[in-house]
């Protein structure tokens, strides 16, 4: 997993990465303990958790 959520947000904002090349599954892991832990979902379900963050839009 790269750090482009750092990049883009610098380091104040608490930023996840997320891999998603492999077949069927997307890791996903803090930026900030990147020891502690990575959350595996099913491809499927990561792709509906995009599609409605994509659809309420932002709320902060």
């Amino acid at each position: 997993m790269g750090d482009r959520a750092q990049r883009r947000y610098g380091t104040d904002h608490p930023c996840v990465e997320v891999a998603d090349n492999l077949p069927g599954v997307v890791l996903v892991r803090g930026t900030k303990d990147r020891d502690g832990g990575t959350l595996h979902v099913a491809a499927a379900s990561w792709q509906s958790f995009v599609d409605l963050a994509k659809r309420l839009g932002p709320t902060v």
